[in-house]
């Protein structure tokens, strides 16, 4: 993780410990060159998941430091998730680090996984929000005082003024809630919740880079995840496995996250024509 904040507590006892490569681009190359050489030593693999609020800095130091290692075993991941969503698939792919995985199949897994996840906010005001399409009604009505808005920014976007009756379309299978509170009140979510028929409602402290993802500190985060662990692992396991042509290591998915490569395609054959041949 690029922020301690988006290293949610563990969710069970196998639940490996979130390392937080801190101040990136604040400390001197070689310190942090040194960090991530003894990290990759260490553990074999690393992957790093930082959210898309990110700071460019950030982002522009790992992808430095990944190439002075010249290393294929230290995978970027970088997911369009909103910050909570992006903790609370960190703490998943640290659930199955517990499991007999490959890094190929862990690292992969990421991207199975944000299928499931559906993020959203309760915000105070759109105006400034450019992940979700915003109408112009939203826009005129965020400007009148204590007008609220819930916005779903994945799997796919949705957009309600928060009023009674008002609701989102939620995942349809069994999951757990975890909710972020910012500068906001609100009791929407809690009916929200019950709709969702999530199993259990807690909550978080609010990641530093929310405001900025979500365009505003008045808001609350919400993400609706798969918490089980036996269901994680069933749902990765399921996924036909293949072998990198490149690096070797085996993956799910159409493309190797530590090394980016993707399968060759395959033209087909040409017809074979057919010979002429004289009627005996």
């Amino acid at each position: 993780m690029t922020s301690a904040d988006l290293a949610l507590p563990a969710q069970d006892e196998r639940t490996m410990p979130a390392v937080v490569l801190r101040d990136l681009d604040q400390r001197p190359l070689d310190q942090a060159l040194t960090e991530l050489h003894a990290l990759t030593e260490r553990h074999g693999y690393l992957v790093v998941v930082c959210s898309p609020a990110t700071p460019e800095p950030v982002v522009r130091r790992l992808h430095t430091l990944r190439a002075l290692l010249e290393s294929d075993r230290i995978a970027l991941f970088r997911p369009e998730l909103p910050p909570l969503g992006m903790a609370v698939l960190a703490r998943q792919l640290r659930q199955l680090a517990s499991c007999d995985l490959s890094p190929g199949v862990i690292a992969s897994a990421g991207r199975l996984l944000t299928h499931y996840i559906h993020a959203g906010a309760v915000l105070g005001s759109v105006a400034k929000l450019d992940r979700v399409p915003v109408g112009l009604k939203a826009h005129a009505k965020s400007w009148v005082p204590g007008s609220q808005f819930a916005v779903v920014a994945h799997p796919e976007p949705q957009l309600v003024r928060v009023a009674p009756g008002a609701t989102l379309k939620g995942p349809e299978f069994g999951t757990w809630m975890v909710v972020a509170k910012g500068q906001l009140q609100s009791d929407w979510l809690g009916g929200l919740a019950e709709e969702w028929t999530a199993h259990a409602l807690r909550e978080t402290p609010l990641p530093a880079e929310s405001p900025r993802w979500w365009g505003t500190g008045r808001l609350i985060e919400f993400c609706s995840h798969l918490a089980d662990l036996s269901v994680l692992y069933q749902l990765v396991t399921s996924v036909r496995q293949s072998s990198c042509h490149w690096c070797g290591l085996d993956v799910i998915g159409d493309r190797c996250v530590f090394c980016s490569a993707t399968p060759p395609v395959h033209e087909p054959h040409a017809p074979r024509a057919l010979e002429r041949r004289t009627p005996a």
